[in-house]
């Protein structure tokens, strides 16, 4: 027994060793067909190509040379890069703002313009947008620029944005605070900064009459003055560096609309006895937020015919589109009222919408 025993691994082995010599040849075999079969397909392939009709051969590499140049054609178009607050800073000392206001010189403008060509200005806009991007979730723009037209004529008088109407987004004059509340909280939380840097600024008009950076704003009664960081999605480099803190603070914003005709941030004051004429805004895609800076008793906003009154280090947000109108009838030991006003997107407006209405409406485009 212990023979057989010794015997058994060898014999193992040596039919494991005949298995091991026998499965390169099996496989060799297999690869070998595989050969002869990959040659007859390309030998079949080349009598094909030899046999073809010279009409079809030329149709295809007419086809060949048309797709390779559409390639090229459009590898060559670069997007439009989209424009942050910084990049604006650097290049608006360029363009000659002054006096923290960007006035338009474009007849091109989409923001200024009120013309028949303006509906077919923003689809053409929006054709080149879905052509370098994608049509995915642009439904309701096309909608809205497709009858832009019918929705401006047709809306109650309560509600009438100038400009551009997006459809189907639920309106009502106020917001609450929850509708932005990381935005509305990072502003509340920087009140101190933004009323210390407007003070500093506010000690010029001791000086002279309308300090540099202030812009003076038509009213029936009084004085609206504003201080603008960001006008129509153009930085004003000179005023932003007289607020370099609370510039700062509108990167830190994640719905500031910075990038668009509509994005605005500016400091706004109403000395007493000021009376602001009722008014549209010129979109319905925003809010409009105002954190209270000073704010004396006997001033009010009123929206959509509904009153609010400003409240020092809190944020008020609206739907400008509606009729809005605001006033100071306070004494003049009261001083003026003045709130931080900035931009943010209507909550309601996508991630893709929002981008492709930042191409849309480019300033200067």
């Amino acid at each position: 027994s212990v023979r057989s025993t010794r015997t058994e691994p060898l014999t193992l082995l040596y039919v494991s060793n005949s298995n091991f010599t026998k499965m390169p040849l099996e496989w060799l075999m297999g690869w070998s067909g595989s050969l002869d079969r990959l040659r007859d397909f390309i030998g079949t392939g080349i009598q094909s190509f030899r046999d073809c009709d010279t009409t079809a051969l030329s149709t295809v590499a007419c086809l060949l040379v048309l797709f390779v140049w559409y390639c090229y054609h459009v590898g060559r178009e670069q997007p439009r890069p989209y424009v942050t607050v910084n990049s604006l800073m650097q290049s608006a000392d360029a363009n000659g703002l002054q006096n923290g206001y960007a006035y338009c010189q474009s007849p091109e403008c989409v923001r200024c313009t009120h013309h028949d060509g303006l509906n077919q200005k923003l689809y053409h806009n929006l054709q080149e947008y879905a052509k370098r991007y994608s049509w995915s979730g642009m439904g309701r723009i096309h909608k809205g620029i497709r009858e832009q037209g019918r929705y401006l004529n047709s809306r109650p008088s309560i509600q009438k944005p100038e400009v551009f109407f997006l459809p189907d987004l639920p309106t009502m004059p106020y917001f609450s605070r929850d509708a932005q509340k990381h935005d509305v909280e990072l502003l509340e939380r920087n009140f101190p900064t933004i009323l210390c840097e407007f003070e500093t600024l506010y000690k010029a008009f001791s000086n002279c009459s309308l300090p540099q950076g202030w812009k003076v704003n038509s009213t029936p009664s009084g004085e609206w003055l504003t201080f603008y960081l960001v006008n129509q999605g153009t930085c004003v480099p000179r005023n932003c560096r007289k607020c370099p803190r609370t510039y700062r603070l509108l990167g830190s914003l994640r719905t500031c609309i910075s990038n668009n005709v509509f994005g605005n941030a500016c400091i706004s004051v109403l000395t007493p006895g000021t009376v602001i004429t009722e008014h549209y805004g010129p979109t319905n895609i925003r809010i409009r937020c105002h954190l209270g800076l000073k704010t004396p008793s006997n001033c009010e906003l009123v929206v959509g015919g509904e009153p609010q009154c400003w409240s020092e280090g809190r944020c008020l947000l609206f739907d400008d589109s509606f009729l809005h109108t605001a006033f100071h009838e306070g004494s003049p030991e009261e001083g003026p009222r003045v709130v931080f006003m900035v931009d943010l997107w209507h909550p309601n407006v996508a991630a893709a919408e929002r981008q492709a209405l930042d191409f849309i409406f480019t300033p200067g485009r």
